[in-house]
C-alpha cells in the first residue's frame, strides 16, 4: 500500500510537469518564432520480487516478477519544426523558410564581435534599426551579418566573418532579399547618391542537433555541448532556409494537440489521485482491525 502511494505520488508530479509544459505552450500560441515543448515519461526503478529462472530437465523456466516504483519525466523535448508565416508588409520583418536561426549578440557594436560561444539565436525575425544605423532585434540585441564583397565582386564576404550590420546615415527604402541581402537607397549626396546599395547579408546559423539548443527566454536560444557549435552562412546556402521579407514566422503550437495533451494530463493526475485515496482507505482498514 505504501509502495503504491509513492508510485502514485510520482505520477502526480510527472503529470503536473506535463500540464506545466502544456500551459506554457498554450500561453505562447501567438508568440512570434516560438517553438513548442513536449514531455515524455519513463518508468522508474522496479523492485525485484523474484528473479528469472532457466528451464530444467523436468520444468520450464519462469520469468522474473517485478513491481514498478512509479514514473519519472524522461525528457522535455524542443519541437523545432517550422510553422505558419504571417505577412506583415514591414520590410524589416523577415521569416526563415527552412532550417537556420538568426544570429544575434549582446555586445558593444564599436568593439570586435565576440566569439560564437556568446552568440544567441532566434527565429523571431522582427527587426529594427537604431539611430546609429545598426540592425537589432525588438529587444535591442545586435543582428549579425556578413559584409558585402568589394566591387566589382558581389555577394557576401563570408571569409571576413560575421559582424554587426550597420546602415549609413541617410539610408532609406530598406529591403531584405531572399538571399539575406540588406539593401538601401543611398542618400549621401556622393557619387552613389540615389542608387541601391547592399549593407550586408544576414547571418544564419545551423546546428547538427537543433533540438539540443537551450532556451534563454525572449525567443532566444543558445548553443550547448549537445547541439554542437553553430555553422554560420547566409540564407539559402549550405542547407539554410531562404528568407521571406515582410513576414514573420508564428508559433508552431498546435492547439488541437495541446488541448488533447491537457485532457490526458488531467485524467492521469485524477487517476493517480484516486490511487492515493484507495491506498489510504486500505491503510485505514488495517488501522481499524484492532478495534
Amino acid at each position: 500500500m505504501i509502495r503504491g502511494m509513492y508510485s502514485a505520488i510520482s505520477g502526480l508530479k510527472s503529470h503536473q510537469t506535463m500540464l506545466d509544459v502544456t500551459a506554457n505552450n498554450l500561453a505562447n500560441v501567438n508568440t512570434v518564432g516560438y517553438k513548442a515543448s513536449r514531455v515524455t515519461f519513463a518508468d522508474s526503478l522496479s523492485q525485484q520480487v523474484r528473479g528469472a529462472a532457466g528451464p530444467t530437465a523436468e520444468t520450464g523456466g519462469s520469468n522474473a516478477a517485478q513491481v514498478g516504483l512509479g514514473v519519472r519525466v524522461a525528457s522535455i523535448d524542443n519541437l523545432v519544426g517550422t510553422s505558419a508565416t504571417q505577412m506583415t508588409g514591414n520590410p524589416l520583418d523577415v521569416a526563415l523558410q527552412g532550417d537556420g536561426w538568426f544570429s544575434v549578440v549582446r555586445a558593444d557594436p564599436t568593439a570586435a564581435v565576440p566569439g560564437n560561444g556568446s552568440w544567441q539565436f532566434t527565429r523571431a525575425g522582427a527587426m529594427n534599426v537604431t539611430a546609429d544605423g545598426y540592425v537589432t532585434t525588438t529587444d535591442g540585441l545586435y543582428v549579425l551579418g556578413f559584409p558585402s564583397q568589394a566591387p566589382p565582386a558581389s555577394g557576401p564576404d563570408t571569409a571576413a566573418g560575421a559582424g554587426f550590420l550597420q546602415l549609413p546615415a541617410g539610408a532609406s527604402d530598406l529591403a531584405v532579399g531572399a538571399d539575406g541581402s540588406v539593401s538601401y537607397v543611398d542618400n549621401s549626396g556622393g557619387p552613389l547618391d540615389g542608387t541601391r546599395q547592399t549593407a550586408g547579408y544576414l547571418a544564419v546559423s545551423r546546428f547538427s542537433n537543433t533540438a539540443g539548443l537551450e532556451r534563454n527566454g525572449g525567443s532566444l536560444w543558445s548553443a550547448t555541448v549537445n547541439s554542437g557549435p553553430p555553422v554560420t552562412d547566409t540564407p539559402g546556402v549550405n542547407g539554410n532556409g531562404a528568407l521571406i521579407s515582410g513576414a514573420l514566422e508564428m508559433s508552431n503550437v498546435d492547439l488541437a494537440s495541446e488541448f488533447t495533451t491537457m485532457i490526458s494530463a488531467q485524467r492521469g493526475f485524477q487517476a493517480n489521485s484516486r490511487v492515493i485515496t484507495v491506498a489510504d482507505d486500505m491503510l485505514q482498514e488495517v488501522v481499524n482491525m484492532k478495534r
